[in-house]
């Protein structure tokens, strides 16, 4: 589960936190990858393995085509507008699967087992989500060391002024939504098959959960940095556990007390309140103040 929530808080940010787009709508490539991977599985007649990387091929390609035309069309719109678009974007796919029949409708779908113990398939699925996370970081450091990164920030700042220099944004955002929608679909093929079972509003497209956790993962961290969401999601799946264990019937109550205070107490994140604290270790200069 950790290394599927780092994914999830790092492909956030890359538009979130690395180009001030606030997006809730994420958690359609996710879907797109459970359903896409499971229908593969299903309907293709593979063997378990050739049917899952086929099916998480396909899903890759849908995502990414998906990410590419709603980009085109809402990545031109910035703020609270860009915000609200990307919010409605779960919630229909959500209603469309419910009320699809070739995907189970409202009574979900299965995903077929591991063909072996279940310990080895837990095992199994637990290296890919590590793979996957590893991948998804290395590329993105790859990545934001680079004129993508550059870009990036240069959006985050003044995405106007950017333009006025000649900078393609709406290039440089559609790009990284792709990114970003490669991974969740990868992310989303995995976890249907972790969960054998697929349900269109609680899995898939779970908005009011992994599509909000994305969120205050990569906050709580630090958004705008490579290992804010990394630290922001483990923390985040500590806290959980430790209100699941010993606050049951209240944890949800608890995690929402949690959420508020990051916000009020944590808002440049867990990185950003230390390199405020300690500027030395993150490389700022701290002058020495004149006698």
């Amino acid at each position: 589960m950790l290394w599927m929530m780092v994914v999830l808080a790092l492909t956030w940010d890359l538009l979130g936190g690395q180009m001030g787009y606030n997006s809730f709508g994420n958690i359609l490539f996710f879907g797109i990858g459970a359903y896409g991977t499971a229908i593969a599985q299903r309907d293709f007649g593979f063997a378990y393995l050739e049917g899952l990387f086929s099916g998480i091929a396909m899903s890759i390609v849908i995502a990414v085509v998906v990410a590419a035309v709603l980009g085109y069309g809402i990545l031109r719109l910035r703020g609270h507008y860009f915000a609200i678009a990307t919010l409605g974007l779960g919630i229909a796919a959500g209603e469309i699967a419910g009320a699809w029949e070739y995907v189970g409708a409202g009574s979900g779908m299965l995903t077929p087992g591991f063909p072996g113990p279940i310990d080895a398939g837990n095992t199994f699925l637990y290296y890919a989500f590590f793979a996957l996370a590893v991948t998804c970081f290395l590329l993105l450091r790859w990545l934001l060391a680079a004129r993508f990164g550059l870009a990036a920030n240069a959006i985050r700042d003044d995405e106007d002024k950017a333009e006025s220099m000649g900078l393609p944004t709406t290039q440089y955002k559609i790009v990284a939504w792709c990114i970003a929608a490669t991974f969740l679909a990868v992310a989303g093929g995995l976890f249907g098959n972790q969960q054998r079972f697929i349900d269109p509003r609680d899995t898939a497209f779970a908005g009011p959960t992994l599509g909000v956790w994305m969120v205050l993962m990569a906050i709580l961290g630090g958004k705008g940095t490579l290992w804010g969401p990394v630290i922001g999601a483990a923390i985040f799946l500590l806290v959980q556990e430790l209100t699941w264990t010993h606050l049951l019937g209240w944890q949800r109550v608890a995690l929402g007390g949690f959420i508020v205070a990051i916000v009020i107490f944590f808002p440049e994140g867990v990185l950003g309140w230390a390199r405020e604290r300690w500027p030395e270790t993150f490389g700022h200069r701290v002058e020495e103040e004149s006698s």
